[in-house]
């Protein structure tokens, strides 16, 4: 499996996002207003839910240093929190078990736990706390072995009822954030998206919508501008897309599909600060045609006119 390089941008999202948390399920202060830290607290935690664990299982599942993991479990057995039996499978290591005493010490740092994690969903309307849920699970998803899915799933696809409002919602939102560009660009957009439905020629015009791993991630279009030229429309990657050439092979397709068509040439109008656009263009042979600056969607810009002969 190929290891693509990580923007710096996104790093800094991540170590963002961990302060952000781990201030918010306060890891920063005496974990559950408790003398244990939050590792002792996490072993206490599979201790009491997995009877019968070895140090060697519990040390790599929770990917402990096991001269670390060996004085925790010393100082549970000296509070009387911990007991040792034999492994029938093993002489050589023991099984571990919570005390009575030790469940008694665990039982009121879960209960506060469950309360903590109540209180950050709490201020929250129904709907967004199962936004918040879905988001952990999805991130969780993503993160878990990654080395596990040697392989990524991509599936170039037709147009389905909602895609249409995926590909302005993601034009407007992905335009915003990483230019500034106000909502005159969604309404553009819409009205794009709205004249292919009303006036789709299926025998000339087509779109495709890429999923990567079962999520929509971008889309292209092909409408017909004449009879001997093709127009390249609102090509869209979301983010967490990008540096695996799917905005590459979304051109390509259409350019094939223009090609089949018989078109005897592609246009297509963007703007000059769409570095990433352009050059999948311009690897294509599409050349530049004109350029004209303009003011636009709450910017100064350069639009652009590009073609190529097909």
């Amino acid at each position: 499996m190929t290891t693509l390089p990580v923007p710096t941008a996104q790093v800094k999202a991540v170590r963002r996002f961990n302060r952000f948390f781990t201030r918010r399920i306060g890891v920063l202060d005496p974990y559950l207003g408790s003398d244990l830290s939050l590792t002792d607290v996490r072993v206490l935690y599979e201790l009491a839910h997995r009877e019968g664990l070895s140090a060697t299982v519990l040390q790599r599942e929770l990917g402990l240093d096991g001269g670390y993991l060996s004085r925790i479990l010393k100082r549970f057995e000296s509070a009387g929190w911990l007991r040792r039996t034999p492994n029938p499978a093993d002489a050589r290591q023991s099984l571990l078990h919570l005390t009575e005493a030790g469940h008694a010490a665990f039982a009121p740092l879960q209960q506060k736990s469950r309360a903590e994690a109540a209180a950050l969903l709490a201020p929250l309307a129904p709907a967004q706390r199962a936004e918040a849920v879905a988001a952990m699970a999805r991130i969780e998803a993503l993160l878990d072995a990654p080395s596990a899915r040697p392989t990524r799933t991509v599936l170039l696809r037709d147009p389905a009822p909602g895609d249409m409002g995926w590909v302005v919602q993601q034009h407007g939102e992905i335009y915003a954030r990483e230019y500034g560009w106000n909502m005159e660009f969604e309404a553009l957009v819409a009205g794009i998206a709205a004249q292919f439905v009303r006036k789709f020629q299926r025998e000339w015009e087509k779109c495709w919508v890429a999923e990567l791993d079962g999520e929509r991630v971008g889309a292209i279009f092909v409408v017909r501008k004449s009879a001997t030229v093709a127009q390249l429309r609102m090509l869209i990657l979301a983010p967490q897309a990008r540096g695996l050439g799917l905005g590459a092979r979304l051109t390509d397709e259409a350019i094939a599909f223009a090609r089949a068509r018989g078109y005897r040439k592609m246009v297509l109008w963007t703007n000059s600060c769409l570095t990433a656009a352009r050059g999948i263009y311009a690897k294509r042979g599409f050349v530049l045609d004109k350029s004209e600056p303009y003011e636009g969607f709450g910017q100064q810009l350069v639009g652009e006119t590009w073609s190529l002969r097909l």
